[in-house]
């Protein structure tokens, strides 16, 4: 085994902005003011500035975000809540919250985001919200999204969690649906030093209700006016989330170089396929995928030489034990389930040098040598 590469390098990000953490952490400290501190409130106008939306709001971690949108919406037990069949699960986790059934579309082959020329086929008197996924750095087709459910007056919730600055057209994931919920979960492009999330949309009651059921359910301290839960971002995550995001756009740009990189030196090598840039999307490689037929040959092989790699994802929620009541039968999303056991995702990180880059392509070169 040669030098190991990361999947992901939190500490060099960290040690990068090493001392601006210290100091707001410390800060959090000082105030002892732990839960629903200033830092909240600032994180969350930053925010909402960089999406382009009117109001943000923090919560606990990406599921909660889309749960509580879905909640806030209205969308409950007896509905029906559309999204790709090549997700993690907590997109449809978050629709089963609420008391919904989560109904699943294939996605495209070359892209892996939501086919749109499917989804009308799956509308249901009880179809209530369409939930796209902005999925590994891209944005799905939102167009002829918000096209569909303007006809069949349905509500659209993004799930961008993989998608922190990522533009669809003109305009950043985030900020083109009724409502939208972000993870920042360490991994993240943007992401805490624990679990983190938020909520942003256009809608000022909407964003209301949002703050009052992550909060318990609150108007003011002690009036309860609708069954809410704990699901607050805590005031430290938000100011490590002020301190990180003004190194976002660099972050991002250095993800795209390295992606570029790879591109260039994996392209011919062995049966290799490379996801594909949607039309009107952006790409900030939350992760860089590649695809082969010797996928799980492959993986060993590269964590034998020192190259740490996962899969997202290899079981399609459709297919989880936890949703077998749905009774989908194998191969119903051909292009989900293929890509589940094709798809293999390597080392991606602002960070990442090129060297390592290098040598990651030299290893996947020597398996299919």
């Amino acid at each position: 085994m040669q030098k190991v590469v990361p999947f992901v390098d939190l500490k060099s990000q960290y040690q990068s902005i090493q001392p601006a953490i210290n100091a707001t952490i410390q800060n959090v400290l000082n105030e002892a003011y732990f839960v629903q501190g200033r830092q909240v409130g600032e994180f969350e106008r930053q925010y909402a500035d960089y999406v382009g939306i009117k109001h943000c709001i923090g919560v606990s971690n990406g599921l909660d975000a889309l749960r509580i949108a879905l909640s806030a919406l209205g969308v409950g037990v007896g509905d029906e809540v559309i999204m790709q069949a090549n997700t993690y699960i907590a997109t449809a986790l978050a629709v089963s919250a609420v008391g919904a059934t989560p109904v699943f579309v294939d996605c495209n082959p070359d892209t892996y985001m939501i086919d749109t020329a499917l989804i009308e086929g799956e509308i249901t008197p009880r179809t209530k919200a369409i939930m796209p996924v902005h999925l590994t750095g891209c944005a799905a087709d939102m167009e002829p999204i918000m096209d569909i459910a303007q006809r069949h007056n349905l509500w659209v919730v993004e799930d961008a969690a993989q998608a922190h600055g990522t533009f669809y057209k003109d305009k950043m994931c985030g900020s083109i649906g009724h409502a939208a919920g972000f993870s920042f979960y360490p991994g993240k492009n943007l992401g805490a030093y624990g679990d983190g999330g938020a909520v942003t949309t256009n809608d000022a009651a909407l964003a209301e209700k949002i703050r009052r059921i992550a909060n318990y359910g609150q108007r003011v301290k002690y009036e309860h006016i609708e069954k809410g839960v704990n699901a607050r971002l805590d005031t430290i995550q938000a100011a490590i989330l002020s301190v990180k995001l003004p190194h976002l756009q660099a972050w991002n740009e250095a993800r795209a170089q390295h992606a570029k990189k790879y591109d260039e030196l994996l392209s011919g090598v062995g049966d290799l396929k490379m996801q594909k840039t949607p039309t009107g999307s952006t790409h900030t490689y939350h992760v860089f995928i590649i695809e082969t037929d010797q996928r799980d040959a492959l993986q060993k092989h590269l964590a034998y030489n020192g190259v740490n790699t996962i899969i997202h994802y290899p079981t399609p929620p459709h297919r989880q034990e936890a949703y077998a009541e749905l009774g989908i039968p194998a191969g119903r999303y051909p292009h989900a389930e293929r890509l589940a056991k094709r798809t293999l995702s390597l080392p991606m990180y602002p960070e990442l040098s090129d060297a390592q880059i290098v040598y990651v392509a030299d290893q996947v070169k020597a398996f299919f040598k």
